[in-house]
């Protein structure tokens, strides 16, 4: 059981640095084929796991932490107008003034955050990347990231490691 709560948070944690794997779908598969894994203790580890990787861009954004210099220049270089750039900052424009508007009420209200951060959490929308950067970019209290964060975690990933439990006795009768 150790070992399966220890690749469950590693593979949590390389999902939120690396969003390549779902984890919601290596939860649900491992909880599938391994029935009697504790679903509270694996949401917890698997929210740990979630909650350290998006800790990363958290202090970066909020400055904690330094890029490196090769990954920094190429974020912050300046880049020349074509016209492809040009087709897709028109397609963005509005997504960038809804984000824009949503840092600036986060700054003014710094409880907003607290909550935009704690419903992306538990339902990924917004997506959970993105608050845990818009997190750190508004400075909210370190505490209050890691505890909101670990809490909706937990809700979500206890959620989907109970469901196919669930989804077996629904169809038992």
């Amino acid at each position: 059981m150790v070992g399966w709560l220890l690749l469950s948070f590693g593979v949590a944690f390389g999902s939120a640095i690396l969003p390549v794997v779902s984890i919601e779908m290596f939860l649900i598969g491992l909880c599938a084929s391994e029935p009697t894994l504790p679903w509270l203790l694996l949401g917890a580890v698997v929210a740990a796991g979630q909650v350290g990787g998006k800790t990363l861009y958290y202090l970066a954004a909020k400055g904690t932490i330094k890029l490196p210099k090769p990954l920094h220049d190429r974020l912050h270089r300046e880049r020349p107008p074509t016209p492809r750039r040009e087709r897709w900052r028109a397609r963005t424009k509005k997504m960038r003034a809804r984000l824009d508007a949503l840092r600036e009420r986060c700054h003014r209200h710094p409880h907003w955050m607290a909550g935009t951060y704690g419903v992306s959490s538990i339902l990924g929308l917004p997506p959970y990347m993105a608050t845990s950067v818009l997190a750190g970019l508004v400075k909210m209290p370190l505490a209050s990231f890691l505890a909101t964060g670990f809490l909706g975690r937990w809700l979500r990933f206890s959620l989907l490691a109970a469901s196919p439990a669930l989804f077996a006795g629904w169809f038992h009768y």
